[in-house]
């Protein structure tokens, strides 16, 4: 779907639908009242009947109104409020794109550039409603028969005054490669894992630098993991008859001297659980144990098309976690990448255990700041649900980086301790450490797990595995987060 920015008056653009707000207790807004004037008091007269009330996210289509250009008008509820929260707005803009799905026209302009979102300029505000217009429009229909009739609706207009173009345009430019990304991102979570492996992701990664010059991609395959010493990130891949792969992906976007930044994603296509075998029920959901790779993929993609002035690198750490007589077992005991021995006493802890040599990979890099991304921990879904991300990290300044552009991004994580008292959970009488720490604290205790192989960087750690996807249900499905928040936080870097 195309957005277009126009700032021209909204009675003199002929379009098929267009929309105007509406304020509860049936007040018209700036728009709604001058085509209520060009009508003849149209509008005003069924306000006056009750047919809206102009509660959030209410709608009225009103057909062929004297004196206007456009062929429908679409009322929309805004509510009392003066300024809007963030849920509120995007209520609104689910509301219209509903609406606007079901009707024939191929176009629709709208005229809301009068609704005040609280704590945001005309960008931030425009970079929501942008978003959330491209990122509605997402289908994923490849695999059935018979697939969705193709919708009539191509091209979008928001309407603004002159003095606001630029930066909604700027807006709509970010939203548009933001939700691109996360398009990728969600097309690769929703995909089978009979399709989806890791060989697979390693091919999406060729074909990303064949459609975009200056990314450079290398797939290290079993072997050479093997070769590298990652004794780790090897176990965990071994009971598969699919290899595992390492991904890395550069993309040199600022000067070769400027240190680049590392995305580093969990790639599991598939996880059973290995021996320590997950229950059946759910389980065809582990598909999304990939969410963090996804999420990198979509990220890239999204600083590509921008082509922001940075540097960025991104390490997928990529296997399928399964049972056969060649598994990891617990009680193995393994030596990873950096030197470091341990004793893996859950199978099903397995996405630090690929990280973890990713993380020492890393290294080589000098990065400026690492984060990783996975779905790691069933723990971070209890004490967050699905609207929170889990933040951890080693260094306060990129912690509030992140949470500063979750924020600004409507993709929201919080903070959870990493003190040194957790690291105590995971002692082994075996090796130098447990790739488990009991019950308590599960989603920290990963992390102080992952901690140990970042001491000579600065990182932070999201866990995603209540964000990542919607579960159960006809709406299950991948979300596309944290690809806002990762590409905020890329954009406030490069300062674009």
């Amino acid at each position: 779907m195309e957005l277009v920015v126009k700032s021209v008056s909204p009675e003199t653009l002929k379009t098929a639908t267009l929309v105007v707000a509406i304020g509860e207790g049936r007040k018209l807004g700036v728009a709604a009242k001058l085509l209520d004037e060009l009508s003849g008091g149209a509008i005003s007269a069924v306000l006056k009947r009750g047919d809206l009330a102009g509660k959030v996210g209410q709608s009225l289509l009103l057909q062929s109104l004297p004196n206007l250009k456009a062929d429908r008008v679409l009322l929309v509820g805004v509510g009392q409020d003066a300024e809007l929260g963030d849920r509120p707005f995007r209520k609104i803009i689910n509301a219209i794109l509903t609406t606007l799905k079901g009707l024939g026209g191929s176009d629709a302009a709208l005229a809301l550039d009068e609704i005040v979102v609280k704590g945001r300029d005309s960008y931030g505000k425009t970079r929501l409603l942008a978003e959330s217009l491209v990122d509605g429009g997402y289908l994923f229909d490849q695999f059935k028969s018979q697939k969705a009739e193709p919708r009539a609706l191509k091209k979008i207009t928001l309407l603004t005054i002159k003095a606001a173009q630029a930066e909604v345009e700027r807006a709509v430019t970010h939203a548009t490669a933001i939700a691109n990304g996360m398009s990728f991102t969600r097309d690769l979570g929703n995909l089978p894992p009979n399709i989806c492996h890791p060989t697979f992701l390693g091919e999406q990664a060729k074909a990303l630098g064949k459609e975009f010059k200056g990314l450079k991609v290398e797939v290290l395959d079993e072997k050479k993991i093997k070769e590298l010493g990652m004794g780790s990130f090897y176990a965990v891949g071994q009971g598969s008859d699919q290899p595992p792969r390492l991904i890395v992906m550069q993309y040199n976007g600022a000067k070769k001297s400027e240190k680049p930044y590392a995305l580093v994603g969990k790639g599991i296509t598939f996880d059973t659980g290995g021996i320590s075998l997950k229950p059946g029920l759910g389980m065809d959901e582990m598909k999304y144990d990939m969410g963090g790779a996804a999420s990198v993929f979509g990220t890239l993609r999204a600083v590509l098309e921008l082509k922001l002035p940075i540097n960025l690198v991104c390490i997928l750490a990529c296997a399928e976690n399964m049972p056969s007589g060649g598994a990891a077992r617990p009680g193995d005991i393994v030596t990873t990448l950096s030197g470091q021995t341990v004793e893996i006493l859950n199978t099903d802890a397995e996405g630090r255990l690929v990280l973890c040599d990713a993380l020492t990979y890393a290294e080589r890099f000098k990065p400026q700041a690492v984060i990783d991304i996975a779905t790691l921990t069933g723990a971070c879904v209890v004490a967050l649900g699905a609207h929170t991300s889990g933040l951890l990290g080693n260094n306060d300044e990129l912690i509030e980086q992140l949470l500063s552009a979750g924020k600004a991004a409507d993709d929201r994580a919080w903070q959870l301790p990493l003190f040194d008292e957790y690291q105590e959970q995971l002692d082994s009488p075996f090796a130098d450490i447990a790739n488990i720490g009991g019950p308590k604290a599960g989603t920290i205790t990963a992390a102080c797990f992952l901690s140990r192989f970042a001491k000579n960087f600065n990182w932070a750690h999201l866990d995603i595995a209540g964000t990542a996807w919607t579960s159960g249900g006809k709406d299950k499905g991948a979300t596309g987060r944290p690809v806002p928040l990762l590409t905020q936080y890329l954009l406030d870097r490069a300062k674009a």
